[in-house]
């Protein structure tokens, strides 16, 4: 579902039924300059595909955070693509070739990603917001009509709150919210609606906090497994 974001960029977001999984890739049409955000190992073959078929230079594989559901295709990508970078939040505690913090860009062509810590998920959670505030991708902070869980991986329901209301919500109304996950097949969000209507995030914080504590949801069936191999950029037992 391959579709112009405007900016003159190329973007391109699939969905990995197994994890509900998205990945983005997001490129300057002019100078071909992309990046990749939230890569999964299975679906590699098929991104460096559409890559390749684009005349894209991949030049940064981002992760928002840590991932506990799927593996990353971050480490296996940079054997594969020349000059490729990796990129995560300093404060996930995973191997990369750049540490993110707050404010830090991410550039590609005439365009960058802009750095907004939003912890609370996990600590090494990251929302990347694109120059012009038009778009942003928001990891597990924030997903439409929901939220990342707070249950594991430093998870932390009051910091949750906070990083949504004060990193997210203060973008324009008209932002679009594209998240890592979602169960239902959704794509897309508006700043403006979710702080209208999301169910969780409308609530006083003492209410979310109680929500987010009582939610006895499962272990996720991956961690094991994911959270190893994504900590050294995916190439545990890969």
């Amino acid at each position: 579902s391959r579709a112009p974001l405007g900016c003159g960029e190329i973007g391109d977001s699939n969905f990995k039924s197994s994890s509900s999984t998205y990945t983005y890739l997001l490129a300057d049409t002019n100078t071909k300059e992309a990046v990749i955000i939230d890569p999964v190992l299975e679906t590699v073959d098929r991104d460096l595909k559409l890559i390749k078929e684009l005349g894209l230079n991949l030049t940064v594989a981002v992760n928002t955070h840590c991932h506990a559901d799927h593996i990353t295709s971050t480490g296996l990508m940079k054997q594969r693509v020349a000059g490729l970078k990796s990129a995560i939040s300093k404060f996930s505690g995973a191997t990369a070739d750049i540490h993110l913090t707050e404010g830090d860009n991410i550039p590609f062509g005439r365009h960058s990603l802009t750095v907004k810590e939003t912890p609370g998920h996990t600590d090494g959670c990251i929302t990347l917001v694109t120059g012009d505030q038009t778009m942003a991708f928001t990891g597990d902070a924030l997903l439409i009509r929901g939220c990342g869980r707070t249950d594991f991986q430093q998870g932390c329901a009051e910091k949750l709150y906070h990083s949504v209301h004060e990193k997210i919500f203060t973008l324009p109304d008209e932002c679009l919210i594209y998240p890592a996950h979602d169960y239902l097949g959704q794509t897309v969000s508006t700043v403006g609606e979710e702080r209208k209507f999301n169910p969780r995030l409308t609530k006083s914080m003492e209410e979310f906090v109680e929500l987010m504590n009582n939610l006895n949801l499962p272990k996720p069936k991956k961690i094991d497994i994911s959270v190893p191999a994504n900590l050294v950029c995916g190439l545990h037992h890969v």
